[in-house]
């Protein structure tokens, strides 16, 4: 008789991941993992809270993107490491190529770091990418249906944000009918209203990262079991010209 065994597929992601959490605890790096829809202002975020926090903090980034380096090419402006990681198609991160990300990151050197995940509200939310915190960016312009219809997302995420209430009046956002149905599904997470555009509560989102990144405030990420935990994050040996360099799936 064949007997045939199937494993979550998730299973090796979630191990290493776990690894990875445990390796970043013990050097006392925070990492935020970003995850929003395309164009609802992860990046625009990034510019935003970067510089509130860089007086503070020594911080870096991790990009993900299908292709180009065209957010790493903003983001580095701001004087900051940063690695671009290309899925070459994947819709969302994934605990590898966040583990080679890494390595190119002199991890002694920082105490904050963001994760931009590929420009998703589905798929990146089921990868642990080894991170302090999920983190959910939503556009008003985007509607107030969204929990409702993707809900993974927002019942895992540690905060949300809620980008480019600027826009509040020429939309149909319902923002009543928004909350009920976030808080049905998370009643926990703080709740951040932004405009990236304006710089409208960029202080009260980057006063919460503070807390997050000084261990002031503590948010527990799903406990996957893993084995005796060895340094999983290789140090990158080769110089590079630029001042980012991408990374891609082997």
């Amino acid at each position: 008789m064949d007997i045939k065994v199937l494993r979550n597929v998730l299973e090796a992601n979630d191990t290493l991941a776990a690894r990875i959490r445990e390796q970043l605890c013990a050097k006392h790096i925070t990492a935020i993992n970003l995850i929003s829809a395309p164009g609802a202002g992860k990046t625009a975020l990034l510019e935003q809270t970067i510089p509130h926090l860089k007086p503070k903090f020594r911080i870096g980034v991790l990009e993900g993107d299908i292709a180009t380096t065209r957010d790493a090419d903003r983001v580095a402006k701001l004087g900051v490491p940063v690695v671009q990681l290309l899925t070459g198609g994947a819709c969302h991160l994934e605990a590898p190529l966040v583990q080679r990300g890494l390595g190119e990151l002199d991890l002694d050197a920082l105490d904050l770091i963001f994760v931009e995940n590929v420009g998703n509200i589905a798929c990146p939310a089921e990868f642990d990418l080894g991170e302090t915190a999920k983190v959910g960016i939503l556009s008003v312009t985007e509607g107030h249906d969204k929990p409702g219809k993707y809900p993974l997302l927002f019942h895992e995420v540690s905060a949300l944000v809620l980008n480019k209430i600027d826009l509040l009046p020429y939309t149909d956002f319902n923002f009543d009918e928004f909350v009920a149905d976030f808080r049905q599904l998370n009643a926990t997470a703080p709740l951040f209203q932004v405009s990236c555009k304006a710089g409208q509560g960029i202080a009260q989102w980057a006063h919460w990262l503070e807390h997050i990144a000084k261990g002031e405030l503590h948010v527990a990420p799903h406990d996957h079991a893993h084995e005796d935990l060895h340094d999983v994050i290789q140090p990158h040996l080769h110089p590079h010209p630029t001042h980012y360099h991408a990374v891609s799936p082997a």
